[in-house]
């Protein structure tokens, strides 16, 4: 009965919402790439027989990838019998998975409409699917219940600003919550919060977070430029910077200027499609400002003292901030739940962050806990990360507590797979 007035609800919403997304595919390439796939049409290369039993890891965007990375090459290892297919939902994941997993295993999810989701799983055949966080779905899930698939969910989490949703229909989730038959938490809150709406108690395990076992796949080429470009230059890395935070740090930027004048700010917008907006930002405020992408088709011209570099590519973040004489990581000076302080972490930079976590609490209260992490209002900024400029060794100091609790959580990938390989065998039996 759920299922039938949630798709009841659905079909109504995508009747009365139809001229808007119309308006949006007509006018907007995001919005258009994909389509065909996400609603039911399944790429020919998934349609062939297969002699190895599929396992479908579903990653929604970037984080989730990049999450997901060391845990498809040991799935690889662990089930050399099986094939492990990845699908995304957005744009910029399904870009980065290609790099990171080949195109010939990545699609994009189909929409959770019945027909597209039931034509998926007839065409895959999923001996497990895996669900990366929090993708609950539920003709998804359904569809695999009735075909007796079944589905784990890998670095499961209930973030502070979900939960109230969450806990208000638990009697809607409960029903599909109760049939997973692994769930791997984050932490022990998301455990309980987990158990609170429906997962069995015998099903749910703390296995920690999958991101602290995020590394830098390779050097990426950005970096490599920025290393011949920017000799004897310090690096200040703004990351996944979010509308309002641009400006904040271009505000701070000429007090930074004026304690060391050999500093090079790496400004890295978090969606592909405010590159234009940042880079007309960056031109009204009359500071000295090159793009990375350029770099790829311009001869190769050394960064200047005072330059601005707009990293408006994907992919190459993680790999940049290894450069960083402090690194800020955005979405946490506005009221957005902020982004994954790991990824400077793992390379021992001092990190800055503001004061919006709420989406990476366990991680960043962590930090905190071991005085790994800055915590800077708007108006704090500036100053904090003046602070880490100016004194060298406690920046020092800062960043290698950050990769210290970096490395002491790490393993949560080991024991994902092996709990998906008691599962597997179990399902086998």
């Amino acid at each position: 009965m759920t299922l039938l007035f949630y798709n009841l609800a659905l079909i109504v919403a995508l009747v009365a919402g139809a001229p808007w997304w119309l308006w949006r595919m007509a006018t907007t390439h995001k919005y258009r790439e994909g389509l065909f796939e996400r609603l039911g049409c399944v790429p020919r290369r998934f349609r062939k027989a297969t002699s190895r039993p599929r396992i479908w890891l579903h990653a929604v965007s970037v984080g989730e990838v990049l999450a997901a990375t060391r845990l498809v090459k040991t799935l690889d290892a662990a089930f050399p019998d099986c094939a492990v297919v990845v699908s995304t939902t957005t744009r910029t994941g399904q870009a980065l998975a290609h790099e990171r997993f080949g195109a010939e295993r990545v699609f994009y999810c189909p929409l959770d409409l019945p027909w597209a989701v039931r034509a998926y799983l007839q065409a895959l055949k999923p001996q497990l699917l895996i669900l990366a966080e929090t993708e609950f779905w539920p003709n998804l899930l359904a569809g695999c219940f009735r075909r007796r698939i079944p589905v784990a969910v890998v670095n499961a989490r209930i973030s502070d600003r979900s939960w109230p949703r969450y806990r208000a229909l638990r009697g809607v989730w409960r029903p599909f919550l109760s049939r997973l038959e692994r769930v791997l938490a984050q932490s022990e809150i998301d455990a309980e919060r987990l158990l609170a709406l429906g997962c069995r108690q015998d099903r749910v395990t703390v296995a920690g977070n999958l991101k602290f076992d995020v590394r830098a796949a390779a050097e990426a080429e950005a970096t490599r430029e920025l290393k011949a470009r920017a000799v004897g230059l310090r690096i200040v890395v703004a990351g996944s910077t979010l509308d309002g935070e641009e400006a904040a740090l271009l505000e701070a930027w000429p007090r930074l200027l004026a304690a060391d004048q050999n500093l090079v700010l790496v400004l890295a917008p978090r969606h592909p499609e405010r590159f234009a907006a940042v880079a007309g930002l960056l031109e009204k405020s009359g500071r000295a400002w090159l793009r990375r992408s350029n770099w790829k088709t311009q001869p190769p011209a050394p960064v200047l003292p005072g330059t601005i570099v707009l990293l408006d590519t994907i992919g190459e973040l993680a790999s940049v901030y290894s450069l960083a004489a402090v690194a800020f990581v955005g979405g946490s000076l506005i009221p957005s739940g902020g982004h994954n302080p790991l990824e400077p972490a793992q390379f021992g930079v001092p990190i800055v962050n503001g004061p919006s976590y709420e989406n990476f609490r366990a991680i960043t209260d962590d930090l905190i806990a071991h005085r790994a992490i800055r915590i800077a209002t708007k108006d704090q900024l500036a100053e904090v990360l003046l602070e880490l400029l100016c004194d060298r060794a406690a920046a020092e100091a800062l960043g290698a507590r950050a990769k210290e609790v970096f490395d002491r959580e790490a393993g949560a990938t080991d024991r994902s797979v092996e709990a998906l390989r008691e599962l597997l065998a179990r399902e086998r039996a």
